[in-house]
């Protein structure tokens, strides 16, 4: 036995030690079960929490070594997560070497898009004070929210939430966690994936109207048959069988947003604006129906940031150690993200209103630009603008179906206990694609809806990830912390069911006759 000091053998930091039981998981690994009331006062238990001074001082130099080699290797393979096989199988777990480069391009192409166009309509109800005060507070209530996805995603030590609705059943109990979560999480991915087709296939009729002119003598196709090619399109990009497979697609996607977004907006303020322009907040005769066209426009606002339903699965496709947790890059990558996000958003609100004032028609600001400026822009400029939105519409089509294709894949492989082939993976996308593009030819007016929408689906993004927070972290009770998140949470419940109302009034009122691109 080396008769040295204890001071020369041992050269890593004391760790407090917390005797939490084991459990076999179904990979062989053993995972640490949740610890118990008198541990959670000590620090958190880590798979190399036995290896300490205490242990290794009697223990002879090669030994010694040994132990100190395996600390650090266990430290670099993780938290010994409970690994469940069926995620190897799954789209969105299949493959997990994402960076914060791939969290990036996913976040800036599932968080922008066509809801941002719509933005000046909202400030045509709101006006310059109320509009951009809105929008400041919804994008770092957004961007807070986002926090606490991150976070939550290993707040379990061995559990990993890969999927929005898992982290709901695991917050608000198994069969209350999918009644809040499941509807609009859903919706968020299969009615956006509808919004898509329907505008993106406007937007491919319009550019071929602008490139082939007014003198063009082909028979062109009707909407529909549009809506048809569009969707086509997006089921042979839909064949790609992973989330990090579509990580080129995401960043054609993002480079495309902002490439439009700048465009329509430089667009819109270089023209000469509309004669009898005003910017006073258009309002109804009666002021409760000025209170819902208000509550209305607030909701078009919440529905213009969108992309939570997909922070987890995003962050999923990472790998995560103990030494290196996926929260890290997943964090940096949103951080750039949202920067672009708004750099997109605050300039098509203010830009657009400035240029249209509450003349902005109903469809947003590419339709007033459309609408007013046909004549005045290049030919070349506007069918640019149209196909980097198409380009758009269909890279964001794959990252907001994914979960879809996740949940069929899901449901076949947990009844077979074996992967999709590849015939059967293909049928599935085949089938969600034209399931909504029926969809989108059976309710047309869909989106045009964003109030109502965006009311609908606030709490995934304002409300529930305060609520998860709490429930889950569990601060401490009556602290700011405590209190901060309950108060948001609630707020955004209310905030829901008004702008819900202020939608369905809305919609009610003008009898289901809007059109998101109807020129003005």
């Amino acid at each position: 036995m080396d008769e040295r000091p204890e001071t020369e053998l041992i050269s890593i930091p004391a760790t407090p030690r917390v005797s939490t039981p084991e459990i076999l998981t179904p990979s062989g690994q053993r995972s640490p079960r949740p610890a118990s009331k008198e541990a959670k006062s000590s620090n958190a238990w880590t798979p190399t929490s036995f290896i300490s001074p205490r242990f290794l001082s009697p223990i002879g130099t090669p030994m010694k070594r040994v132990l100190i080699n395996m600390k650090g290797y266990l430290e670099e393979v993780g938290h010994l997560t409970k690994l469940n096989p069926q995620d190897a199988w799954l789209p969105i777990t299949e493959s997990r070497n994402g960076n914060a480069h791939y969290a990036a391009f996913h976040n800036l192409n599932a968080g922008v898009g066509f809801q941002a166009l719509v933005l000046p309509v909202a400030f045509a109800y709101l006006g310059w004070s109320w509009g951009i005060l809105s929008l400041t507070i919804a994008y770092c209530w957004q961007l807070y929210t986002l926090w606490l996805l991150v976070q939550l995603h290993e707040a379990v030590p061995g559990k990993r939430y890969n999927r929005y609705v898992e982290l709901a059943q695991a917050a608000f109990g198994e069969r209350l966690g999918v009644w809040l979560a499941l509807f609009p999480t859903v919706y968020l991915s299969t009615g956006t994936a509808t919004a898509l087709i329907l505008i993106g296939g406007e937007t491919m009729k319009l550019f071929f109207q602008i490139v082939c002119g007014p003198t063009c003598t082909s028979n062109p196709l009707t909407t529909v048959e549009w809506y048809l090619v569009f969707t086509s399109l997006s089921i042979v990009l839909s064949q790609l069988p992973n989330l990090n497979s579509i990580a080129g697609l995401s960043l054609i996607g993002a480079v495309t947003a902002i490439t439009y977004s700048t465009m329509v907006w430089v667009l819109s303020v270089s023209q000469q604006r509309p004669p009898s322009i005003s910017y006073e907040p258009l309002s109804s005769p009666s002021s409760s129906a000025s209170l819902f066209l208000a509550l209305n426009a607030l909701g078009i606002v919440a529905f213009s940031f969108r992309g939570h339903n997909l922070a987890l699965e995003i962050q999923a496709t990472m790998p995560s150690t103990f030494k290196h947790p996926a929260r890290v890059p997943m964090w940096k990558g949103a951080k750039v993200a949202y920067f672009f996000i708004a750099l997109c958003l605050f300039p098509i609100a203010i830009g657009g209103f400035w240029a249209y004032g509450n003349q902005m028609p109903s469809g947003g600001i590419l339709t007033a630009l459309y609408g007013f400026h046909s004549h005045d822009i290049s030919r070349g400029l506007l069918a640019l603008t149209f196909l980097l939105v198409v380009f758009n519409c269909l890279s964001s089509f794959q990252i907001y179906s994914m979960p879809a294709f996740d949940s069929f894949e899901a449901g076949y492989t947990s009844r077979t206990n074996r992967p999709c082939s590849i015939w059967v993976r293909s049928g599935f996308r085949v089938f969600y694609g034209f399931v909504s593009f029926f969809i989108g030819v059976a309710l047309p007016f869909l989106s045009s809806l964003a109030g109502l929408l965006g009311g609908l689906t606030l709490p995934v993004t304002f409300a529930y990830p305060c609520f998860m927070w709490v429930l889950i972290k569990q601060p401490t009770k009556y602290s700011f912390n405590w209190y901060f998140n309950w108060i948001l949470g609630w707020l955004g419940v209310g905030f829901s069911l008004a702008f819900s109302i202020g939608g369905i009034w809305s919609m009610v009122n003008d009898g289901l006759k809007l059109k998101f691109f109807k020129p003005s």
